[in-house]
């Protein structure tokens, strides 16, 4: 498959999951490219074109070619100068790395990754949250990441798969709608009665059983093993942690447990005082469960030689399926 193929069907995938329905993103699509041709030639110049068909700003093609061939991928949960280093190190010794493959964004992935939190907005209503409510106060918090994300070093690692030639790829958000696309329908499926059949229900899925193994498996955070689940939300996809402040109005839209990939201590004490139930699912376990779906739905009509590291590990289900 060529890289952009990988890019573009990685993108595709990520819309065709999308917690907001496809015809949402698309219509959002759509007033991008209105605005696009309403702006000046002056303005053209600076404008994101890629935006206009990928709507997850987190998700780029961050070194490579287009027309590059991608049969051997090296995968990880970051990818950074160490692991470009490696990537170096292993092909001089003769294995084959034809990309980069990383879920956390670097480059200008990074600096955008704030764009694509508005995505919250529209998840947090179908949720029971009015959307004036979901969109004040995620505009505030959304304002907030941008200035956290202005003094970081965007460009270390791009620079570095630059120089040695690699081609480098981040896939964020598509394979968070995956994750939490596949929770959201598992657990609308299962209807969990307590928080321990929750916890139970996650302990059967490999990646966070794996995690479980290595001391980082799901925890209830907030409740108790027998406190009821009620209707469960899961919260793992639109960038990153959404504003504390919304809690008070989840809970009154009717939700009673949030599964989330980490919590911060602020938010967590926030979800306390509205009466939430959380259940921490884990970070890098969630974020493996999203990139192995992600790579068993472009891997269905090509084969992939998969190396795995920093913190990935691979567990396909097409497996299972030919078995």
């Amino acid at each position: 498959m060529k890289l952009g193929d990988f890019y573009t069907t990685a993108i595709e995938i990520g819309i065709n999951n999308d917690p907001r329905t496809k015809d949402a993103v698309l219509q959002e699509l759509a007033r991008r490219k209105q605005a696009f041709d309403e702006l000046s030639a002056r303005d053209r110049e600076l404008f994101d074109t890629e935006s206009l068909r990928n709507p997850y700003s987190d998700s780029r093609i961050l070194h490579g070619h287009a027309e590059h061939d991608v049969q051997n991928i090296l995968a990880g949960i970051d990818i950074d100068v160490g692991e470009i280093l490696l990537a170096d190190t292993l092909r001089s010794k003769g294995t084959k790395i034809d990309l980069l493959l990383s879920h956390h964004p670097s480059g200008k992935a990074l600096a955008d990754l704030y764009s694509v939190m508005s995505m919250q907005s529209d998840i947090l209503h179908l949720y029971g949250v009015p959307i004036n409510i979901a969109e004040s106060l995620m505009d505030v918090r959304i304002k907030e990441i941008e200035r956290k994300l202005m003094p970081v070093n965007h460009a270390r690692a791009i620079d570095a798969a630059r120089l040695l030639d690699i081609p480098f790829l981040c896939l964020h958000t598509p394979a968070d709608n995956m994750v939490a696309h596949h929770l959201q329908q598992l657990f609308d499926r299962e209807n969990p009665y307590s928080l321990a059949d929750v916890v139970d229900i996650l302990r059967t899925i490999p990646e966070y059983r794996n995690a479980g193994l290595n001391g980082a498996g799901p925890q209830i955070m907030l409740g108790t093993t027998t406190r009821k689940a009620g209707k469960i939300f899961v919260d793992m996809t639109g960038g990153t942690e959404g504003a504390r402040e919304i809690f008070e109005s989840l809970t009154n839209g009717g939700v009673s447990t949030i599964v989330a990939m980490h919590l911060s201590e602020e938010h967590r004490k926030e979800a306390e005082k509205n009466h939430l139930n959380v259940v921490i699912a884990g970070h890098i376990s969630s974020d493996n469960l999203g990139v192995n779906l992600l790579l068993d739905e472009l891997a269905k009509d090509h084969s992939f030689e998969i190396l795995e590291c920093s913190g990935f590990r691979r567990f396909s289900r097409l497996e299972k399926r030919s078995e």
